[in-house]
Parts: structure tokens; sequence; C-alpha cells
């Protein structure tokens, strides 16, 4: 992977400047990008604890996907049964997991891990704006680990300042048509 490649695929995301368009062409540019397996964008409102997933790539049909379009409550117990959502909550730096199955437990909760999303390494970008968790954008591996390079780390950081703002307006928009149908 050469900057000039990435410059190059991912280039062309930016160019609508609307949420729905963005997502939708960045999740397969970045999984080309990160040479991943699946790349999937989870949003919440941090208001309401209400999340969802509209927005999921996959490298090829045996990969399961993610897709959920339908806001849903966020489990009370989730940040408890799960590490990386926890640190997502406390608007910690964006965690690279090489391996689910060595990784630090304080990190990763191994069986929630393989049963809700069976990779075996991913990112787990934090959407974070003023103190709150907005999203999560989770590009991941399967079969095997995979050691997150430096240009990855850069390249995660650069599309998550890009996609926050996107982000909060995409759950904005949502939750005033919501309220507009109640």
């Amino acid at each position: 992977m050469s900057s000039p490649t990435i410059q190059t695929d991912l280039q062309d995301v930016w160019l609508p400047d609307e949420p729905d368009a963005v997502f939708s062409a960045l999740l397969p540019a970045l999984g080309k990008v990160l040479e991943c397996d699946r790349c999937f964008l989870y949003l919440r409102n941090p208001e309401s604890k209400m999340g969802m997933v509209p927005y999921c790539w996959i490298r090829s049909d045996e990969i399961p996907t993610v897709l959920d379009s339908d806001w849903k409550a966020e489990p009370e117990s989730l940040p408890e049964e799960d590490p990386l959502f926890a640190a997502a909550l406390r608007t910690e730096a964006s965690v690279f997991v090489e391996d689910v199955e060595t990784a630090d437990p304080k990190v990763v909760n191994v069986a929630f891990e393989q049963r809700e999303f069976g990779h075996r390494a991913l990112i787990h970008a934090h959407l974070c704006q003023d103190g709150q968790l907005w999203g999560i954008l989770q590009p991941c591996v399967f079969g095997q680990p995979r050691v997150w390079t430096d240009l990855d780390h850069t390249v995660i950081d650069q599309v998550v300042q890009k996609i926050t703002p996107l982000a909060i307006a995409y759950i904005q928009t949502a939750a005033t048509e919501s309220e507009a149908e109640i």
C-alpha cells in the first residue's frame, strides 16, 4: 500500500459531502486501502443511546454482514460486556487489535467478539466530539491476525476526522425526521 494509491482510492469519497453518499463510497474504498474483509459503520445518538449499522461492506459473500438500519436501544450491559465499547464511550483513542484471541482481556472480551462479530483482527475507530460518542467505524479481518501499520493508523485517523461531522449530521437529521413522525 503506497500513499499515492491510498490518495487515489479515497479521494473521490469526499466529493459529494453528503453523509449517505460519503459513507456508501467510503466503506468499499477503505476496505480496499486497508486490505480488510469487512468494514461497517455503527452510528449512535448519544442522547437517546440508540444506535444502528446502516452501512456495511464485505469483501465476499463468505464474510457475515452486520447491517441493521433500524434504530435500537443499546443494551445497558454493553459497556461491561464489551471493553472496546466502554473505551469508545469514554471517547478514548481508536483501538487497533492485531489478534482478538491473544489481546489483553482488559481491551477485548474474546468470547463477546467471537459471538457477535467473528473477526480475528479489527480497528475500533471512535467517532467522538465534545466528549460524546457518535459512532464506531470498524474495519476487520477474518481467519488470521493482522499487524496494523503506521500507515493504517494514519489512514484511520484522517478518515475519522473527516467522517465524524458527517456522522453527527446524519444522526441529527435522523433524529429530526423521527420526531416529525411522532
